[in-house]
């Protein structure tokens, strides 16, 4: 090895001796890659100092000292000397802030997007690959999934149900909650801040102040349903007895006297005084009544959830608001929060999730937030559809079943558009309101094809929305059948009446059956294809969409297949509801349907996981796109399960609470 080489390599190690200590120091990345550089010109510059004093004063012998004679090899040895060191030194730059993290990895491994260096310039560090206490992290994380996503339905269901047990559910989720907040707390404490005015801590706190005030309103409804049932047991068991026998004791004495006033007897004035001496009886059948029904009333006299101090409690301060308007207005926000807290606990699980990766940094914030938003807003239509063909809102006529009329159901609920007309105003204000907001992210900048692809995406929206609620309004439907009615009515006339009737309008119709004249029993089905058309579009769009990487190709090719796959279901149900509509209040469930939920679900989160930081942490991390795809498959198939439990559970706990006032339901 010459001295070039010598050199090279020399410098080259004391160099990464240099830059070791400093890879793992925390300080900002953009800090370190300067210190990095600042160390590797320090470097240069003596090498090339050294080099020239030995030149000059004839300290390089030996093998070397042809190097006097051969001046030109002088530039070759420098720039061979800083090839070298800043070769060796570049992956220690590559890599800072993250020890744990190879960036020369195997050449199997999948390319970033981008350069690596301007990729950890954007996203900084992160608590995932901080490494350091992953106990107290994984803890929390743990925790506030069994709170979040199995805790809180179970309660909110329970809740729904009036159930005596939504209570104790509820103190179950509050305590899994404080848990988990502890176990953050300390994580927080003990790790530096890597994500400054992240998203995730405001939302968390606001949703845990929400299910505070839920479960106070909670409190106070079943307070009010304790204190009814605990009146209605008093007035059923020894009140019941006592007015029963004093009513007898009254029907008797009118009885006596109109005997008596009718001249009858002396046997009915017997009769009369016999009856004017049982209220001392009535008095010891009753004690004997209250004596008997102790035991029966025990848990009753034990207090408001079994506890005298918590009845004294809230006897105490909830009666001071127990009004009807006040009553009302907290069950009503109950009622509210109940819709709501699933929907804002699955957003504050989601930002948790982009804050421990540390995503949605800088610009890629507008990129993440539309994934998130709309790959949500399809999760949470697929669990809606699921819950239709559980069951769910079938009085609004929404679980494919014949809509019961007033006044079996209240008479807003018969009012109620169907779920088709929901769900074409839902497309429609997306696409008239993100018409302003695909431009967003480079806003001043050139408009590219992909934003034009965007831009037709949300006209495509908007118009099939609007195409949706038109054929879904009955105003439109009655309009339409007006020739159809004209030819009907016998009585019409207008000025150009002689037309309909050289047409037979008006003349034999009284001879047509009554049957020909009845509305077709699809009529009462909303067999609505503009949603599940508009969804088929946006996946076959987004199947064939251009990306920047195969990851990122892939990913939306899956759950654009997925969107694609439920309107191909959605068209089976229709088919189904076609051929035979239903006939009963029941719900009908279309095993189709169970395939559109899946869909929805899967490909909402697929849809969430396509935004372009989320590619870039998949790539960095070694993933690949069909192993989020068959993850995201296994997790819909469990939600899905525990769903049909939970709604299930709500089944049997309304039936018990029916069976306990004595009307239990076959």
């Amino acid at each position: 090895m010459d001295s070039a080489s010598r050199c090279a390599c020399a410098v080259v190690l004391k160099t990464a001796d240099i830059l070791h200590p400093i890879r793992h120091t925390r300080t900002d990345p953009t800090d370190t890659t300067r210190l990095h550089f600042s160390v590797i010109r320090r470097s240069v510059l003596h090498i090339n100092a050294d080099l020239k004093q030995k030149e000059t004063f004839g300290g390089i012998t030996g093998s070397d000292k042809s190097y006097k004679h051969k001046p030109m090899r002088k530039g070759n040895l420098f720039t061979a000397t800083n090839a070298a060191l800043i070769i060796g030194a570049l992956p220690h730059v590559a890599g800072h802030g993250d020890a744990g993290m190879d960036m020369s990895a195997s050449a199997s491994a999948p390319s970033p997007l981008s350069d690596p260096n301007d990729g950890w310039q954007v996203h900084g560090n992160n608590y995932f690959m901080h490494g350091h206490y992953t106990g107290w992290i994984l803890a929390h994380i743990v925790l506030m999934v069994l709170a979040w996503v199995v805790s809180l339905p179970l309660a909110i269901m329970l809740s729904a149900a009036r159930s005596r047990y939504h209570i104790p559910v509820q103190v179950l989720f509050h305590a899994l909650n404080s848990v988990a907040l502890v176990t953050g707390f300390v994580y927080n404490h003990s790790t530096p801040d890597l994500y400054k005015h992240n998203a995730h801590h405001p939302i968390g706190w606001v949703v845990i102040s929400l299910t505070i005030v839920w479960t106070l309103a909670s409190l106070y409804t079943a307070y009010g349903d304790y204190q009814s049932r605990r009146e209605t047991s008093s007035l059923s068991s020894g009140n019941t007895a006592r007015y029963s026998m004093l009513q007898d004791y009254g029907d008797r004495t009118a009885l006596a006297r109109w005997s008596h006033d009718s001249a009858m007897g002396s046997s009915c004035q017997h009769s009369s005084e016999s009856v004017l001496q049982k209220p001392e009886d009535v008095q010891d059948d009753v004690d004997d009544d209250k004596h008997e029904d102790n035991e029966d009333e025990e848990p009753e006299k034990r207090g408001f959830l079994g506890n005298n101090r918590v009845d004294r409690f809230m006897s105490h301060y909830a009666q001071r608001l127990s009004t009807p308007r006040a009553s009302t207005l907290v069950r009503g926000g109950q009622i509210g929060l109940e819709k709501v807290l699933m929907i804002l606990g699955f957003a504050a699980l989601s930002t948790g999730f982009l804050t421990y990766g540390g995503l949605g940094r800088s610009k890629q914030v507008f990129s993440v937030a539309a994934h998130f938003v709309k790959g949500g807003i399809f999760f949470w239509y697929g669990v809606l559809t699921l819950g239709r063909w559980m069951g769910a809102f079938s009085e609004f006529g929404w679980a494919w079943n014949i809509r019961p009329d007033y006044p079996l159901v209240a008479r807003w609920k018969t009012r109620m558009p169907s779920a088709e007309f929901t769900e074409s105003f839902v497309i429609w204000l997306y696409g008239a309101s993100n018409v302003f907001l695909e431009h967003l992210n480079n806003a001043g900048g050139e408009w590219h094809p992909q934003d034009f692809e965007h831009l037709s995406i949300t006209a495509l929206f908007f118009g099939g929305g609007l195409l949706g609620m038109l054929i879904d309004s009955a105003w439109f439907r009655k309009q339409l059948n007006t020739s159809v009615v004209l030819q009907r009515s016998q009585e019409l006339q207008l000025p150009d009446a002689s037309r309909f009737a050289a047409h037979g309008a008006g003349s034999g119709t009284a001879d047509v059956p009554d049957a020909l004249w009845q509305e077709p029993a699809t009529y009462k089905v909303p067999l609505n294809p503009m949603p599940a058309l508009v969804i088929m579009a946006l996946g076959i769009m987004m199947s064939s969409h251009h990306q920047t990487s195969m990851v990122s190709t892939m990913l939306h090719s899956q759950w654009g297949t997925l969107f694609f796959a439920f309107a191909i279901a959605r068209a089976a149900t229709y088919l189904t509801l076609y051929l035979k509509p239903p006939t009963s209040h029941f719900p009908c469930r279309p095993p189709s349907e169970l395939v559109s939920a899946f869909c929805l679900m899967c490909g909402g989160l697929m849809f969430m996981f396509s935004a372009h930081d989320m590619v870039w942490a998949i790539e960095t991390s070694g993933l690949d796109a069909m192993t989020i795809f068959t993850v995201t498959l296994g997790l819909t198939g469990i939600l899905m399960s525990w769903e049909v439990v939970c709604y299930a559970i709500k089944g049997w706990a309304v039936r018990k609470e029916i069976a306990a006032l004595g009307r239990p339901l076959p």
